[in-house]
């Protein structure tokens, strides 16, 4: 990258820099003549004697054009005056307009510089940069320079021109009056620049702090557990506090600096009137000096100030701007990182054919050698087991194979094929690599797994504006960004030969993912308007189990959803709403503070009722838990009470005692009315809800249905028997009911015999389809660790890569799944090179080759059984297990 702003700023906008100095040259003129008027009114219209004489001369810019009548002349200057008015806003709106654009444009292509940058990093550098520090250098430290680059020429060029412009005018009046409008320039001019570099300073001391308390915040937040664990909030907010008091004394520093720089700005700029009032008064009483000329110096110094003022600012934003684009830059320029052309060259190899060789390979990370002179000559059809003790390179050897890591001596090469060569766009697509941590994206689980499939567009955006499609991809080229359309069609089906459901389906089965997926789809939900035949089909399974469920053996197992009825096992929420919430209006945790709920429980007497049921769940709650351990059996069952709030109950009915329940303020009404609507009969057995109760429930029901106001008709999915309901789980909409509380094994049964009735309708597929849309959080944090490493290994097998390479990928699987893992990669790439850097080096039994890794070398190479004949390193490590 060019190494300072300017020349950024002249490389990329040499053109627009050249026509906004065109535009502010030809606006100078405009501008000249609207300070001329006003003294031509006065000297010409206004000023007596000239009255006196008869001469009305219209003048404009010391030229003699007409004589005119008083009148007429004035309107005329007038108008021309306003005309003028309108020439320079105009002239400024358009200098401006095409500076922000300018400036925006180059803002543009800076931070798509950066975020390139960032993709050619090599990998060992993220273990001493983070987020925390690259985010906000792209994202909020690079925002001031978008201004600054768009005023960078333009604002020196155009402030400046004004005030040249009215400085000559004032010169033009009088020279003396020209001499006093820049007598203090120089002392501001020698002042602040030395001022300023103090603050500048200051701001790179600040820069620099705050980022490390970004750097502190993404540290916390990932290291959360073993912050709780350990019990060290005290320490960190601590900590913390530490920071900002370090950022608050530069901050207050520059403060007391920057604004002293202007309080000395303003002093000397209210110096010069004083001189102006003062000889030029003098000047007009002598004769001098004619009252117009007065005049207009002193409009003319009106528009000194500003762009002074603006000059001066900018100068101080220069600095700015130089130290955050230095600093950007010198921090997105890390040794090792890769050349452009490997990472988004275009490739098209031919296969890999041969042996994977390494001749003399090393690789030294921090100067520390981590790879010393490793050499091997592997099949490229056969699998190869990596073995050795923590520290001994096998992941950083298993890394350099994969060509994720450059080496810092020697070769690789891929049968013909020299490693250092290909582009990623060939080693992406032939090679494979899962490690021990996994990446997965804020996305859907489906575009976690295709992500692999994704280097190029295959096929253009279907619909839409193509006008506007063509537009923004010239834009983004125009500004150094990707020509690439990211709506475009991107998946690439042709490594796995195979229907892309057939495809995800069988790498899932690969990586024991399969039945993970499935669970996900029986709590995921289905948009039946996109698959209507799957929802119809939905309905067909709840019919299928709803007969089951007659027969002797499995009657009584689950209690139906009747819209006249009242379900026991559901929760009062459950049975008033009779349906899902769509949103938050009627989200379960927050129904007393819904106003149309409330209006209904009254209008059936239901409110003080509940009122009264809540006061009695609270009293019965901590009368029962007061003593009981907080493992105990009932706090699972009585969930809607949790430890932490029974103090918070105890209160309240303390509160409820003394001053009855009427008395009570709003928060302890809605923390006690929330408390029925959590109740389920069959499950708490409190006797609360009676069948009394359950009926004008049920009329409670059937007004919230027929009355739902038309703001909120689209907050409730309903209940029905034939109809499929989108809002709730495909479970949900199978079994229809509730499971029935209390019956052994009643939960297993079902589960067994849905997962019974979606395999004879073959819905399965539907049902791991919808669980491919369930979104895997942050950095893949709403799965669980072994469900992460499956993921990742998924992917890895979906793309079908010729050399697949495992650096302990399955370390959070227990030893069944990973072996269960491990023989379905044999057989899926039976043919094919697999090579696996292995925790446990009894797992290399069934692996053609066994490399040995100590210190960085490989020390035995061979077959397991001939390793452990030979009684090298092999069995010690085999029998530690």
């Amino acid at each position: 990258m060019e190494p300072s702003i300017y020349r950024f700023i002249f490389r990329h906008s040499k053109r627009q820099q050249a026509a906004i100095l065109a535009l502010t040259l030809l606006s100078l003129p405009f501008y000249y003549a609207s300070l001329d008027i006003p003294k031509l009114i006065v000297n010409n219209v206004l000023d007596q004697a000239t009255a006196a004489a008869g001469s009305h001369a219209f003048v404009l810019l010391g030229v003699h054009l007409a004589d005119m009548e008083r009148i007429a002349l004035l309107a005329l200057y007038c108008g021309l005056f306003l005309a003028l008015v309108l020439a320079n806003g105009g002239f400024k709106y358009l200098i401006n307009v095409y500076k922000g654009l300018l400036g925006e444009r180059l803002l543009r292509r800076l931070r798509y510089r950066l975020f390139a940058r960032v993709t050619r990093f090599p990998l060992p550098h993220f273990r001493k940069v983070g987020p925390g520090e690259l985010i906000p250098m792209i994202t909020q430290e690079v925002e001031p320079l978008g201004g600054f680059i768009g005023d960078a020429l333009a604002l020196p060029l155009y402030q400046g021109g004004l005030l040249a412009t009215a400085l000559i005018f004032i010169f033009m009046q009088d020279v003396w009056m020209g001499l006093a409008a820049i007598s203090l320039y120089p002392v501001q001019g020698w002042i602040v620049p030395r001022l300023q570099r103090k603050v500048n300073r200051l701001g790179k001391a600040r820069v620099r702090a705050v980022r490390r308390v970004s750097e502190r915040i993404a540290e916390t937040v990932q290291g959360a557990e073993e912050m709780h664990a350990n019990g060290m909030v005290r320490w960190e907010r601590a900590d913390f506090t530490s920071h900002m008091a370090r950022i608050f004394t530069i901050r207050f520093d520059i403060y007391r600096k920057k604004f002293f720089i202007k309080f000395l700005n303003n002093f000397l700029a209210q110096l010069t009137p004083f001189f102006f009032y003062a000889a030029g008064g003098w000047f007009v009483i002598e004769g001098e000096l004619s009252l117009g000329a007065l005049v207009a110096v002193l409009a003319a110094y009106k528009d000194l100030p500003p762009p002074w003022k603006e000059l001066l600012n900018h100068y101080q934003i220069r600095e700015d701007a130089r130290i955050k684009y230095e600093q950007v830059v010198t921090r997105f320029a890390p040794p090792g990182m890769r050349t452009e052309a490997i990472v988004v060259g275009e490739g098209a190899a031919p296969p890999f054919e041969g042996a994977l060789t390494a001749a003399n390979l090393r690789y030294q990370e921090d100067g520390e050698s981590e790879i010393d002179g490793l050499n091997l000559e592997l099949d490229l059809a056969s699998h190869v087991a990596l073995v050795g003790e923590a520290g001994s390179g096998k992941e950083r050897a298993a890394m350099l194979l994969a060509r994720l890591l450059d080496p810092s001596g020697g070769h690789i090469a891929y049968g013909s094929q020299r490693g250092e060569a290909l582009p990623e766009a060939v080693t992406g697509r032939r090679i494979g690599y899962v490690g021990q941590t996994t990446a997965l994206f804020s996305a859907s689980l489906l575009e976690n797994l295709l992500y692999g499939l994704r280097q190029a567009p295959q096929a253009a955006r279907q619909g839409g504006d193509g006008e506007e499609r063509r537009r923004a991809r010239e834009e983004a080229l125009g500004t150094g960004n990707s020509g690439d359309d990211v709506e475009a069609d991107w998946v690439d089906l042709a490594p796995t030969g195979m229907e892309l459901l057939a495809a995800v389906r069988h790498a899932l089965a690969t990586a024991d993912m399969e039945d993970d997926v499935y669970r996900f789809g029986l709590r995921g939900r289905l948009d039946a308007d996109a698959h209507p035949e799957t929802a119809r089909r939905v309905l067909e399974a709840r019919a299928v189990l709803e007969r089951r469920l007659r027969e002797d053996d499995l009657k009584g197992l689950v209690e139906p959803f009747d819209r006249d009825a009242y379900n026991t096992n559901a929760t009062v929420a459950e049975n008033l709403l009779f349906g899902t919430p769509v949103g938050d209006a009627f989200d379960p945790e927050r129904l007393p503070e819904n106003a149309y709920v409330m209006r209904v429980l009254t209008t059936f007497d239901l409110a003080a009722a509940f009122l009264r049921i809540g006061h009695e769940v609270a009293r019965t709650m901590v009368e029962l838990f007061a003593d009981l351990s907080p493992d105990h059996a009932y706090f699972a069952q009585f969930s809607f009470i949790s430890l932490d709030d029974l103090p918070d109950y105890r209160a309240i009915l303390q509160r409820a005692q003394r001053a009855g329940l009427t008395g009570l303020d709003e928060g302890d009404r809605m923390r006690l009315l929330a408390l029925p609507f959590k109740l389920a009969p069959a499950r708490h057995r409190l006797g609360l809800i009676d069948d009394a109760m359950q009926a004008r429930l049920l009329e409670a029901r059937h007004a919230f249905a027929a009355n739902l106001p038309r703001p909120l008709a689209g907050s409730v999915a309903f209940y029905h028997r034939d109809r499929y309901n989108a809002a709730a789980p495909l479970q949900d909409n199978i079994l229809f009911g509730k499971i029935v509380h209390g019956r052994a094994g009643a939960r297993e049964r079902v589960g067994a015999l849905i997962e019974e009735t979606i395999e004879r309708l073959d819905l399965k597929a539907a049902v791991i389809e919808a669980g491919l849309d369930i979104q895997v959080g942050i950095g893949g944090g709403r799965l669980q660790p072994a469900q992460r490493q499956k993921a990742a290994i998924a992917r890895a097998v979906l793309k079908r890569p010729q050399l697949l390479v495992l650096a302990e990928a399955t370390t959070a699987l227990d030893g069944a799944g990973q072996a269960r893992v491990l023989a379905n990669l044999r057989r899926e790439f039976d043919g094919s090179c697999l090579i696996c850097a292995l925790q446990r080096a009894g797992d290399a039994r069934d692996f053609d080759h066994i490399v040995v890794m100590k210190e960085g070398r490989a020390v035995e190479q061979g077959g397991f059984e001939q390793l452990m004949a030979a009684g090298g390193l092999l069995p010690a490590l085999v029998a530690a297990g």
